[in-house]
Parts: C-alpha cells; sequence; structure tokens
C-alpha cells in the first residue's frame, strides 16, 4: 500500500512537470553502462512565473559490461525531491527526499542549496534518512557550460554522492562523476569517468572511464 501511495504523488508531481526539458545521458563505461535522466524545474503560479517550488527527479540505472544481461545486475535508482524557496534564504530551503533503489524507498529530509545561471548551475542538499538506521547523505552537482560560438558550448559536470551510515556494521559509500566535452545545441557528447568508494574502514574502490552523450529533449 506504501509503495502505491509514494507512485501516485510521483505520478501527479510528474504531471505539472510534464512540459518541462528533460536531458537524459547515456554513459558506456569500461566497466558499466548507465542511462541517466535528471532534471529540477519550477512549478509555475498562475502567471505561468516560477513560483518557490522547485521539484527535482532523477532516474538512473546501470548494468555491468562484463556479465550477461539480467534482471540481477542491472542497478536502478529514482530519486524525488521537492524544496520550498523562499527569496529571503538566497538559495537555501528545506527539502524533502524520496529514494526508491533496489532495497527498497527510503524518505529523507534536510537542507538544499541551488543556483541557476545560464551557463552555471550548482544544486545541493544534506539530509538524513527517516528510519531507525540514520544515513546521512550529500549531494553536490555542479555543471559550467562557457560559449565557444554562437551553437556551441563546452560541457564540464562534477557530481558528488556521498552516503555516511551512523550504523557501526553499515557501509559508508562515496561517488564522483566527472565529464567533460562539448554542447551543440540541445547535443552534449565527451569523455567522462565514475568513482567509487564503498565499506567502513576497508574501502572497495571501481574506477569506470568512458564516453557519454546526452540530449535535453
Amino acid at each position: 500500500m506504501k509503495m502505491r501511495i509514494w507512485v501516485f504523488v510521483i505520478f501527479i508531481i510528474s504531471h505539472f512537470t510534464a512540459k518541462a526539458q528533460i536531458p537524459a545521458e547515456i554513459f558506456v563505461g569500461e566497466k558499466r553502462a548507465t542511462i541517466d535522466i535528471m532534471f529540477f524545474k519550477y512549478f509555475k503560479n498562475s502567471k505561468e512565473e516560477n513560483s518557490r517550488w522547485l521539484f527535482f527527479h532523477r532516474n538512473r540505472a546501470s548494468v555491468d559490461m562484463r556479465s550477461q544481461l539480467n534482471r540481477q545486475n542491472v542497478l536502478f535508482g529514482f530519486t524525488e525531491a521537492l524544496s520550498y524557496n523562499h527569496p529571503s534564504l538566497k538559495g537555501l530551503a528545506p527539502v524533502a527526499v524520496l529514494s526508491i533503489l533496489n532495497g527498497g524507498i527510503t524518505p529523507k529530509a534536510g537542507l538544499q542549496y541551488v543556483q541557476l545561471r545560464p551557463s552555471f548551475t550548482l544544486f545541493s542538499w544534506a539530509v538524513a534518512s527517516l528510519e531507525s538506521e540514520t544515513v546521512l547523505d550529500y549531494f553536490l552537482l555542479l555543471r559550467f557550460t562557457p560559449g565557444i560560438s554562437a551553437k556551441t558550448k563546452a560541457f564540464l559536470q562534477f557530481e558528488s554522492v556521498n552516503a555516511w551510515a551512523t550504523a557501526n556494521t553499515s557501509p559508508n559509500a562515496f561517488t564522483l562523476r566527472s565529464r567533460i566535452g562539448l554542447k551543440h545545441n540541445h547535443l552534449q557528447w565527451g569523455v567522462g569517468i565514475d568513482q567509487s568508494w564503498n565499506g567502513k574502514n576497508d574501502y572497495v574502490s571501481t574506477t569506470n572511464p568512458g564516453i557519454f552523450v546526452r540530449y535535453e529533449f
């Protein structure tokens, strides 16, 4: 029943953001391939102006390139977040986050900071899971698209995803994703690298270099 309620909530939110420009990235790496759909848009008010409510949406799936494709080796994640951005807070806002992974559903809450400019994006939050075994999450996205010509820009993006488990027996997880390439109209392409570290005291690390293509629908 709880799952159905959250699916209904996500459907309603997605209905209001159906007109948003949606970027989708395909990354083919040495070890894993991923597809990533991520955007954040303000809800519009009655005058079609940005309201104080900002919606973040992300769908991400990855598959191991070294093994046969099946349901077991496909990892997926859905993240939905809603924040209230009062002008007096200068980009700082309370945020509620819902994370849906292979392992289940996790509600979270905390603070978000956003700066959106035509060629620069900073999107970040620090949240805690609302469960008995609390996990502290910090997310950072930096994107810079300086102009090269009338229709072509450089595309630089850095992403950091961090999860600290408060329980002594639960692992921590840290991920860095970097992209560098070109942007021409709605198409971006280039090279990138995904790095991850998982563990508590002894960490297992993974490095996955590759190429990406990103398109804004």
